[in-house]
């Protein structure tokens, strides 16, 4: 092996983790990184400058894009006013990583991250082998380092995040041109032999993957990343995809976990990758990293979601999320054994604005007095109860939780905190999952309210734990009961019956109006009202379904019939029927067109449908959840007709 492979080691020793799966998969993620469960990100860089959004970069050369237009009346076209424009802007004035860092660890986060290198393509660390780095341009500061160091002095892991793998291709747009107008035909300035440095070459035609095929920039990405490594010593590692470019990117992760190991040869390192098409996963290897994303149900394995405040770069037309959000997004995640980083929006200049200072703090306030129901925790036996049913995947958030839904954390073998997501509506908290009947031996002995101090009384019994609340408990986004039991793993949440859902009833025409108020939604769909109407709105998710009950009563026969509207093209939903009894399913397609509007609905062409007898879950979701594109869906009617 080489000696540059060798990272952290001298000679004498033998490396832990090679470059084989069979190796990495000895990889057990640390007792920090569990415990820890909340950190903050960075997502920071040059693209922030023009504080119009993500990947500015690549869109500024995608003529008629909004970047496009944008930088076009900013800074000019981009065939003589290139990206390394906006490096030099890139000055960062009132960027104080001390002063934030202290922020950040009052709001409650246990570990930071740094950007490392965006695919831009421009090193935020002083790099030995890019020229185009930030201690050279822009800034003229080494960002890595003054994070890491900031990092360290208040005690909280440091980590760094590279989406430079991608890069190779990403810069491929910046060597075309506009192909009408003025300037149709002139090379954009990426093709400049002369910044070839920091756009790349031109990669091979039939290269356009994610990541490059291309061996030379495999190790190019190799070097830069181990060196990355070697001198900040990041306590964790995170690729923007798969794990890059074969062997050469498995032995970057072995590298990692190599030179963190503590005195006993146990790995005190993360390298966190996604299990997406891109690149390689192997599950076990790695930690688990959901974009935007969440899990249905516990993981058995440590997992993450990194997610943002805004959009991914300062956006100056993209609102803040608020406190309620992030700490609802917090206990969900932490309740299914996850960890949540989230990016918060630092201005170009590196400061960050007054309401998203407000709300960290406010983040902070809680996070003070109900910690101790994060940190430290593991997940039980059943992540939660209530209506709201969070669906899996990537880019699959903004979940409308409420005081109905519990999530559950456990710690040792006798404490459970069991925290609602909203202010309760009644003087009484019922947990089903805590009922007591036949094969159920645990028992509750104590329940305190964590922010209100105080013991409550309750009553446990087949229906579930009953607990009596104070008459002033206040208005507070999330409200944590510490739940003290003789062994918390004496339960059964498993046999607790689950309520029938609402039925569908047909009206006096034998006609089905599945409409939203009976349905159950997973994946973040709300309901919204347009033109004094209602309908399912923020259907921004591949991965989320829209569902009802209904019992048909004889054979049946009907129209399928859907209204919607969107701005976008090239959706196709599939709408389900399914036997609850047999399991017996039929699928109808119906394929959505542009309606010009959000709120202009039409009804697409119906579809014939025969039923037998029998009761049926009705589930409406994306046939192609690559390829979604949002929608609004105000109605589904089954007309019954007569043959």
């Amino acid at each position: 092996m080489p000696l540059s492979l060798l990272v952290g080691f001298s000679l004498m020793q033998t490396p832990k983790f090679t470059s084989d799966w069979d190796s990495l998969a000895q990889f057990q993620a640390p007792d920090w990184f569990r415990d820890a469960k909340f950190g903050i990100w960075a997502h920071w860089g040059p693209q922030s400058v023009p504080m119009a959004g993500d990947w500015y970069a690549r869109n500024m050369f995608i003529q008629d894009s909004a970047q496009y237009n944008d930088h076009l009346k900013r800074y000019g076209h981009p065939s003589e006013h290139g990206y390394r424009e906006l490096i030099d802007l890139w000055k960062c004035e009132q960027w104080k990583p001390e002063e934030l860092m202290k922020l950040y660890k009052e709001t409650g986060a246990k570990y930071f991250v740094s950007m490392g290198c965006h695919h831009d393509n421009f090193d935020l660390w002083n790099s030995k082998f890019h020229e185009w780095n930030a201690t050279k341009y822009g800034p003229h500061r080494d960002v890595v380092g003054e994070w890491q160091r900031a990092a360290k002095n208040n005690g909280m892991k440091f980590g760094v995040s590279e989406h430079m793998g991608a890069s190779y291709t990403w810069w491929r747009g910046s060597k075309e041109s506009d192909k009408t107008g003025p300037m149709a035909g002139v090379p954009y300035e990426g093709a400049n032999p002369k910044y070839q440095d920091l756009y790349h070459p031109l990669p091979a035609e039939n290269d356009r993957g994610w990541y490059s095929t291309n061996p030379g920039w495999h190790t190019e990405w190799s070097n830069r990343i181990n060196d990355l490594l070697t001198n900040y010593k990041p306590d964790l590692l995170y690729s923007d995809g798969g794990v890059p470019f074969g062997s050469v990117g498995r032995q970057v992760m072995a590298n990692l976990y190599n030179q963190n190991l503590d005195q006993k040869g146990k790995e005190q390192a993360v390298y966190l990758a996604k299990d997406m098409t891109s690149g390689e996963f192997r599950a076990g290897s790695l930690v688990t990293d959901r974009e935007r994303g969440s899990m249905a149900e516990i993981s058995p394995v440590a997992w993450q979601t990194d997610t943002s405040v805004g959009d991914w770069f300062y956006n100056k037309n993209w609102p803040f999320r608020k406190a309620d959000w992030i700490v609802h997004t917090l206990v969900d995640v932490v309740s299914k054994n996850g960890n949540l980083l989230l990016n918060v929006v630092q201005r170009p200049d590196g400061s960050l604005d007054q309401d998203l200072v407000d709300t960290l703090h406010t983040v902070g306030a809680w996070m003070k007095v109900n910690s101790e129901s994060i940190y430290g925790t593991r997940p039980w036996l059943t992540f939660g109860e209530g209506p709201t049913k969070v669906g899996g995947g990537h880019f699959n958030e903004d979940f409308p939780f409420s005081a109905a839904d519990i999530r559950f954390a456990r710690k040792g073998r006798n404490t459970l905190y069991a925290t609602i997501l909203g202010t309760p509506k009644s003087n009484e908290l019922n947990i089903q999952s805590l009922a007591t009947f036949p094969g159920v031996t645990g028992r509750v002995t104590k329940v305190e309210g964590i922010s209100f101090k105080q013991k409550l009384s309750f009553v446990q019994g087949n229906s579930g734990l009953h607990i009596s609340l104070p008459a002033n408990m206040g208005d507070d986004f999330a409200y944590v009961f510490k739940i003290t039991c003789s062994n918390v793993e004496a339960f059964r949440p498993d046999l607790v019956p689950k309520p029938e859902p609402k039925k569908v009833m047909s009206d006096a025409m034998g006609n089905f109006n599945l409409e939203p108020d009976l349905a159950e939604t997973t994946g973040g769909i709300k309901v919204e009202m347009k033109d004094g109407k209602s309908n399912f709105g923020y259907w921004d998710s591949g991965h989320a379904t829209i569902s009802w009950f209904l019992k048909v009563e004889r054979l049946y026969f009907c129209e399928v019939c859907i209204e919607a509207g969107t701005e976008n093209a090239g959706s196709s939903i599939t709408c389900s029927f399914i036997n609850r009894e047999t399991k017996a399913k039929k699928d109808l397609q119906f394929e959505v067109p542009h309606t010009a509007s959000w709120s202009t609905f039409v009804r697409i062409q119906s579809q014939r449908l025969e039923l037998p007898a029998g009761s049926y879950e009705v589930k409406v979701s994306p046939t192609f959840i690559d390829k979604w594109q949002a929608i609004n869906l105000r109605a589904l009617r089954l007309i019954e007709f007569h043959t």
